[in-house]
């Protein structure tokens, strides 16, 4: 069902953790399965020197975090925005079509720290970025107020 390099990162996924000082933090949740993921990034001129990410979710959604993660580090900003699910499919020698919304969770995450970074620098946000995170925000915000602990 998955690929060798899917259980690979499922087994032992990369870049796990949190970055406290972090220049940008993002997290979504698939309103198909309800799994989320949230990313930290570590920004300096433009390039993003580190990447963590944490997971509540599935083998695929753990290692379409963990191949994101390598897949953006040392890459700029404007690259990052670049890379797709498609991407991170083809990264992970392919997932179950059940499976591929895993790869937009990830990248959606990964897009809303970006979102994050570029806002508190006061530079220039996507729209596209901006009304992700506008439809994602009251669903966070209501999971909080129940006492769910978003990763």
């Amino acid at each position: 069902m998955y690929s060798a390099t899917v259980l690979q990162h499922y087994r032992n996924p990369k870049n796990v953790g949190k970055i406290d000082d972090a220049d940008g933090v993002g997290v979504y949740m698939s309103d198909f399965c309800g799994d989320i993921t949230k990313f930290w990034i570590k920004v300096s001129e433009g390039r993003i020197l580190d990447v963590k990410y944490r997971t509540q979710g599935c083998a695929a959604s753990i290692a379409c975090g963990s191949i994101l993660t390598e897949l953006v580090k040392g890459k700029t900003v404007d690259e990052a925005l670049k890379i797709t699910k498609d991407d991170i499919i083809s990264a992970l020698g392919g997932l179950p079509e059940t499976k591929v919304h895993c790869s937009v969770l990830a990248d959606d995450a990964l897009k809303d720290a970006i979102r994050d970074y570029l806002s508190r620098n006061n530079m220039h946000v996507p729209e596209e970025l901006i009304e992700k995170h506008e439809r994602i925000k009251p669903l966070i915000e209501k999971m909080e107020q129940m006492g769910y602990v978003l990763i």
